[in-house]
């Protein structure tokens, strides 16, 4: 009877320090309370329909379909900048990139902001500290940010295999994702047992290995996954949509892209198939980090975050790679699984890159830097009602890189208004209820005149908060940098 009142007495206490955190991030727990371990997942050039939980009836994707089915589920997660290196760093900071300043070209990320990044901030309130994989970000002794950290990225400039092929366990050569899990699995098995952690697990994986002709690169186990399979075409493959782009986009990145991947039915084929197999595999690492906190007793207080860096274009609009504005380019998957909750929901509300720091500092019980400038998520995750406190969302592309123009864009949840920055090209509005795809520009209709005014006039202020929140000049000469992704 004394172990059952126990147990009550334990969840009793879980729960108010808990809903205490849900109200306020800047809620400490209690001395006594048992702060959760984090491990947060991110993935690279993962798109938000490349998970079979989110329909997908192809990519298998089991460990991840179970987390979603045991969590919280976000369907209309977003990066607020859909490029790597941007959208990185705003996961590290909780900032836009209009703030934060960094992107390819900038030089390495100001101190300032790296000052009050999640891990940062997390190893000093107590929690022990690991990083593996893909950082994306330049920053000097990054890997002294982290009580443990080993920080690599494929081998961009290979034209074969060995990008991704090139680290050892033992004596043998392994892919980079085994690699990654393998260092997961290290940092679980040697934590100190007197500190709760946040793991941060960064695959380079699904991403093309781009200097390469076969693109993608998989292990050995994956040779036939997918084999059998057919691929279907693209949405919006037909010329009209190519033909409707900017003549900067049409000349630029993003079809050079689609020809090293897309540009006949045999590669579109083999490549999609290799895409998939990279997520499969990230997929095995999850489930088996899975079963070794099961066997080390960490599961029940050990809360998983898993999202993708940016959305991607597959031969959508005859294109590759992703720095648009569209929901294809800006979409990523997004998955909360607290165990100590297990509440699942599916999530329609918007939610952003930027919003993970602070979820993640608030589970922790530490203080949130003033200057973030996410949302916590915990609510979701206690099926709390939210308030819907984003009516407009600003999105951006900021590297002044004339193959890639820059682009900016406002989104409601029906509504999105896009512009070129560094180009001469028409403005965009898309009915996003009714043209889900984007497929229809409304903004040269006269009926839309007011509404166009209205969401540009939102994007120049939302454009101008987030610049005037800078805490230092990103200014540098680009053309002395190499551009190296």
């Amino acid at each position: 009877m004394g172990g059952k009142l126990k147990k009550i007495y334990k969840n009793m206490n879980h729960k108010i320090v808990t809903a205490a955190l849900a109200l306020s991030p800047f809620v400490s727990y209690a001395a006594d309370a048992k702060r959760p371990n984090i491990i947060f997942i991110l993935t690279d050039d993962h798109r938000m329909d490349a998970l079979g939980y989110a329909g997908n009836p192809i990519v298998r994707t089991p460990a991840l379909d179970q987390l979603a089915r045991q969590g919280v589920y976000f369907q209309n997660a977003m990066a607020t900048t859909p490029i790597s290196a941007a959208s990185r760093a705003s996961i590290l900071t909780g900032l836009y990139e209009r703030t934060h300043g960094y992107t390819f070209q900038q030089g390495p990320l100001k101190k300032p902001y790296m000052e009050t990044a999640y891990p940062v901030v997390l190893r000093q309130n107590g929690y022990y500290t690991g990083f593996f994989g893909k950082l994306g970000v330049d920053y000097k002794d990054a890997d002294k940010l982290f009580d443990q950290a080993d920080i690599y990225d494929r081998a961009e400039r290979k034209k074969d295999r060995t990008g991704y092929f090139y680290k050892k366990i033992d004596k043998d050569t392994v892919h980079l994702t085994r690699y990654t899990g393998y260092e997961a699995q290290n940092f679980l098995r040697n934590i100190p047992g007197d500190k709760p952690f946040c793991l941060s697990l960064s695959f380079s994986a699904p991403h093309a290995q781009d200097q390469a002709k076969e693109q993608f690169f998989w292990q050995p186990k994956s040779d036939t996954l997918y084999s059998k399979v057919r691929i279907p075409d693209p949405v919006l493959k037909e010329d009209k949509y190519f033909n409707a782009l900017p003549k900067e986009v049409r000349e630029g990145f993003n079809r050079t892209r689609w020809y090293y991947s897309y540009d006949t039915p045999e590669k579109y084929q083999e490549h999609y198939k290799g895409y998939y197999r990279m997520i499969t595999e990230i997929d095995d690492e999850i489930r088996d980090l899975r079963k070794l906190l099961e066997q080390k007793g960490l599961a029940e207080n050990t809360v998983i975050i898993f999202m993708g860096d940016n959305g991607l274009f597959k031969g959508e609009r005859q294109l590759a790679g992703k720095w648009l504005m569209y929901d294809l380019s800006i979409r990523v998957p997004m998955i909360i699984f607290d165990p100590r909750e297990a509440k699942h929901k599916d999530v329609k509300d918007m939610v952003l890159n930027i919003d993970v720091p602070k979820t993640i500092l608030s589970l922790a019980g530490v203080k949130v830097p003033e200057i973030y400038q996410g949302e916590s998520l915990i609510p979701y995750t206690k099926g709390l009602k939210v308030p819907k406190v984003r009516k407009t969302i600003l999105f951006e592309h900021l590297w002044n890189f004339k193959p890639i123009p820059s682009s900016e864009a406002v989104r409601t949840e029906e509504w999105k208004y896009i512009r070129y920055r560094t180009i001469q090209a028409p403005e965009e509005l898309y009915h996003l209820k009714t043209d889900p795809l984007e497929e229809n520009n409304l903004a040269g209709n006269p009926k839309y005149k007011k509404l166009i005014e209205k969401l540009r006039n939102e994007c120049t202020i939302q454009a101008d908060k987030y610049k005037k929140a800078k805490l230092c000049s990103d200014t540098i000469d680009a053309s002395q940098v190499k551009v190296n992704f």
